[in-house]
């Protein structure tokens, strides 16, 4: 009985980051959802200010406090092991609803592309970049990171195995394709509002600030492997191709 519960409260928790996935890209690019980034203000610009930052500030001390190793293994006292992806999972989900739901739109425009063909090719690059977001998952395995392996493995009462460290696709070209993915998505629109460009750069400044701490844990935990991996491959921006040979005997991020 304990299994199943652990089992349907990972399934719970991958269909609510399902749902959240998909609103965050209506969100970002103002599709088809009731709220968004962009908009007429609501409020003076001083309160959206405060309120938009704060959204950020606790979507952020959320997702990376929870994403270290100290924290991990005192969570794990108090949950199942099994449970500790989908309960990061779903506590990243609640932090977006409640950032989709109390955004403040702030007026204003930084830039307006009114060329229909600039406008296609923009919104065209920000879903290329959700879905490099997507690809990225499955490539380093879509389940693991999102709790469903774990919480099915304990159904079956089998010890989940550590994954094994590849470098698929765009991991050869850069370290981090997924962030890439999420930057993309982001700052390619046609219309950019006060209050997009602070959820763009912020974001992006979370993300520079994501990747010092999780490729810290990854040199604490795969050594030499890593750092190999980090001198060879850039960060973000792809640079020159490494050698077939090079390529297949670097690890790269699971």
């Amino acid at each position: 009985m304990r299994r199943a519960l652990v089992l349907a409260c990972g399934v719970t928790s991958y269909a609510l980051f399902l749902l959240t996935f998909l609103y965050a890209i209506g969100f970002v690019g103002g599709i088809g959802v009731p709220t968004s980034l962009d908009g007429a203000p609501r409020s003076p610009l001083g309160m959206a200010l405060m309120v938009n930052l704060g959204l950020l500030a606790l979507f952020a001390v959320q997702h990376s406090v929870m994403a270290r190793p100290a924290f991990k293994r005192a969570w794990t006292k108090i949950v199942p092991p099994a449970m500790e992806r989908s309960t990061y999972v779903l506590l990243s989900n609640l932090a977006l609803i409640l950032l989709f739901w109390k955004w403040q739109p702030m007026g204003g425009t930084v830039w307006n592309f009114t060329d229909s063909t600039a406008r296609v090719w923009l919104f065209g690059l920000s879903l290329c970049g959700w879905m490099l977001v997507l690809v990225s998952t499955f490539l380093i395995n879509h389940f693991d990171l999102f709790g469903l392996r774990q919480v099915w493995a304990h159904f079956r009462g089998r010890d989940c195995e550590p994954l094994r460290f590849v470098v698929p696709g765009p991991y050869r070209m850069v370290r981090h394709p997924l962030y890439v993915g999420f930057i993309l998505a982001f700052w390619a629109t046609p219309t950019m509002s006060a209050a997009h460009l602070l959820f763009a750069v912020m974001t992006t400044a979370y993300i520079l600030v994501a990747i010092q701490l999780e490729e810290r844990d990854l040199v604490a935990e795969h050594g030499a492997s890593y750092k190999d991996y980090r001198r060879r491959v850039p960060m973000l921006i792809p640079g020159r191709m490494r050698r077939q040979a090079e390529a297949q005997t670097v690890p790269a991020q699971a």
